[in-house]
């Protein structure tokens, strides 16, 4: 009897079973774009008279090293640190720079960065120290992006005048409308004074460092245009000072939110020559 009805249940299980297909979503026009290389931004405060920012600025090296084009880092010369010595060649301050530490907060302590901008659970304000830098880098970096951004240029070596064009594609639906666009100007290895833990160094090489931006130091709005054609495109034109090394140069481009908050939805990096 025992045999019968398994006989039953199993002949009745080849007439009731057939293979089901997936069912495969087609994306949508600004949905995720999963070829689209998700980017993280690195803005790490520092100063000339920062004792422990070298140290700050070895991990951020680092992170680039081991993310390669994933992380793009700026350092904000601002804060009680930031003022240059008699002896220092360059005032690596810049009112844009004053504007971004006291939009995000000035750290309570150095080293000490921002990793896109974002208030991560647990945290009570957007400054990490140089231990939580790496994670929360990753924790980025697994996200998918919102927003995809492309960067040209054009440079006249001679006349030293920039043209750049930062186009930006909405990929998933807006978290809200206050969406904005900041572009800054970044310049490696100037060699100048720095205070460091064997004492002042004349020939420190200080990395990656915030000399202007070709926007508002918070953004320009690019939100509207994103909510009406899911594309948003900018154009700005900017000459290179002379004292300006134009190879070690680089554009950095980002969207990210405004208002309450303030995180970064995609970055991009692009050199100058």
């Amino acid at each position: 009897m025992r045999s019968l009805i398994l006989s039953f249940f199993l002949a009745f299980s080849l007439f009731t079973c057939e293979e089901i297909p997936p069912v495969i979503t087609p994306l949508e026009p600004g949905g995720p774009n999963v070829n689209v290389k998700r980017r993280v931004l690195i803005e790490e405060f520092t100063g000339v008279r920062c004792v422990n920012c070298p140290a700050g600025t070895v991990e951020v090296l680092n992170l680039r090293e081991l993310y390669k084009d994933q992380v793009i880092s700026v350092g904000v010369h601002a804060g009680s640190f930031a003022p240059p010595y008699p002896d220092s060649k360059y005032d690596f301050r810049t009112p844009e720079g004053d504007g971004i530490i006291n939009l995000l907060g000035k750290p309570l302590g150095y080293p000490s960065a921002v990793v896109n901008r974002k208030l991560y659970d647990g945290e009570f304000d957007l400054q990490l120290g140089r231990s939580q830098w790496a994670g929360y880098i990753a924790q980025e970096l697994a996200a998918a992006p919102l927003v995809d951004l492309k960067l040209s240029k054009t440079y006249n070596a001679t006349t030293r005048v920039l043209k750049v064009t930062i186009d930006t594609e909405l990929l998933q639906p807006l978290p809200q409308d206050d969406i904005r666009l900041s572009v800054m100007l970044a310049e490696d290895q100037i060699v100048d004074v720095q205070l460091t833990p064997d004492g002042k160094k004349s020939d420190y090489s200080h990395r990656h460092n915030l000399r202007d931006m070709l926007t508002a130091f918070d953004g320009d709005l690019i939100g509207g245009e994103l909510k009406s054609s899911k594309k948003s495109s900018r154009s700005y034109t900017f000459t290179l000072p002379a004292n300006w090394v134009d190879s070690q140069c680089s554009i950095i481009a980002f969207a990210h939110l405004g208002g309450g908050k303030l995180d970064v939805l995609q970055v991009i990096e692009g050199k100058i020559l």
